[in-house]
């Protein structure tokens, strides 16, 4: 299917007659220094995005019945140890507005009477792509180590566990709105070093220094560092189980 967000251009009539529609665009986050023109992308490519998607699909003479939508945990900001559920409101972080627009560019699908989801992803942790991918040639080389104080809250979720709720979500009909994609055990940056220096075997005695963060990466620094203590209350209340609510055990299992 032909689609430019930037151009405002889609292929609306290979979205005819779809069940459901995933939306996961979005550039990555990560780079060495955030520049005006990367955060443009980053707005473009999920809010731009988005809003062309859901416009087309609520203007189909037979829309689908659901649209989830990709967001993110970071729409919390950093609250501590708070523990932060669907109904948490909104932080004041560069990433916490962005989310809030994100899923705010969803609406036209939701007021033409398609159930919405928005899913608000933790770190996805894959062995061959995504939050890992830069971090295991370093701890494996015994170069890893803790962000900042590390006391900040980390939350993620193993890839098989995302696949599976994404599943849950897309079939179970009475959710809408917010769902928290992430595991029930969060664990501090200075928890999940330690935890995965152990599964690979390997030390973790570096520490970068909140400041260098600073210096090094500028604004971006600030958003690696936040806590995000977020519970997945909806998933689990409407009888998601995962597979790996333990950090330790989804690395063991991802990494073998």
């Amino acid at each position: 299917m032909a689609w430019d967000p930037a151009a405002g251009a889609i292929d609306a009539a290979a979205l005819e007659g779809i069940d459901a529609a995933i939306n996961l665009i979005g550039e990555r986050i990560a780079a060495v220094r955030w520049t005006r023109a990367k955060k443009t992308r980053l707005y473009t490519s999920r809010i731009v995005g988005t809003r062309l998607l859901a416009e087309t699909l609520a203007g189909l003479p037979r829309r689908p019945r659901v649209f989830l939508s990709a967001s993110a945990v970071g729409y919390y900001g950093s609250r501590g140890d708070e523990v932060l559920t669907e109904e948490s409101p909104p932080g004041d972080t560069y990433l916490a507005r962005l989310c809030r627009d994100w899923e705010g560019a969803a609406d036209p699908a939701r007021r033409a009477g398609i159930r919405v989801v928005h899913l608000r992803n933790a770190n996805v942790l894959d062995a061959h792509r995504g939050f890992l991918t830069p971090l295991l040639p370093l701890f494996r080389f015994g170069l890893g180590g803790r962000l900042g104080s590390g006391r900040q809250y980390f939350s993620w979720i193993a890839v098989d566990d995302w696949v599976e709720a994404a599943y849950h979500v897309l079939t179970t009909e009475r959710l809408a709105g917010p769902v928290n994609m992430a595991a029930p055990q969060a664990v501090t940056n200075a928890e999940f070093t330690r935890t995965l220096a152990r599964v690979l075997r390997r030390p973790a005695l570096f520490a970068a220094p909140a400041s260098a963060m600073r210096l090094v990466m500028g604004e971006l620094a600030d958003e690696l560092l936040v806590s995000e203590r977020v519970s997945p209350a909806r998933l689990l209340a409407s009888g998601f189980t995962f597979h790996y609510p333990a950090l330790e055990d989804a690395l063991r299992h991802l990494l073998g």
